[in-house]
């Protein structure tokens, strides 16, 4: 079975256009930056993160990739992501949890976490997709993900199509949210 990141990246790409402007909401090491990087050329990329760590290492995978030239780090809560992106987005990328390698006090939590989501779904062009990726191996995790299937299960179906994709026989897997504007 393909792993669940291998997953969410073929989701974003059937929304995603050379000239697409994305967002990693969790830039955590730089894995999804240099992802969304590869995906618009043409495009543009904004990373936020409250960590400066992760700015750190996300700028150093993007230099040693040369892909630094079409992407905006930026040091603050994606909950703010209205603050810096002032255009419509094709996509947007959350990988919850913790700075992969560091400190595990530090996670995405509820109270920003779904805020963003929301301004992240403001931004969305049609067609437009949010790919969520949930880590329910801890207590906060586990919360964020029932929060944030709440609120995507009661969102317009007239408006956006939303789904999960979860491994049912291990629970503490991460799983995938996502939700796409009609």
């Amino acid at each position: 079975m393909q792993s669940i990141l291998d997953t969410a990246k073929d989701l974003i790409k059937t929304v995603v256009r050379e000239d697409s402007i994305v967002a990693d909401c969790t830039m955590g090491n730089g894995g999804d930056t240099l992802f969304l990087s590869s995906l618009v050329p043409k495009g543009h990329v904004y990373a936020f993160d409250i960590q400066p760590e992760a700015l750190i290492s996300t700028e150093k995978k993007l230099r040693e990739n040369n892909s630094f030239k079409n992407v905006t780090l930026i040091n603050s809560c994606h909950s703010k992501i209205k603050d810096y992106i002032h255009e419509n987005i094709s996509a947007a990328m959350f990988n919850l949890g913790w700075l992969p390698n560091h400190e595990k006090i530090i996670t995405t939590k509820r109270e920003t976490t779904l805020p963003a989501i929301k301004n992240a779904m403001d931004l969305l062009e049609k067609g437009g997709m949010i790919l969520i990726v949930v880590y329910p191996g801890h207590e906060e995790g586990r919360l964020e993900g029932i929060e944030i299937e709440k609120m995507l299960a009661s969102l317009n179906k007239k408006e956006y199509d939303s789904m999960i994709h979860r491994i049912i026989n291990v629970p503490e897997c991460p799983y995938i949210m996502a939700v796409q504007k009609r």
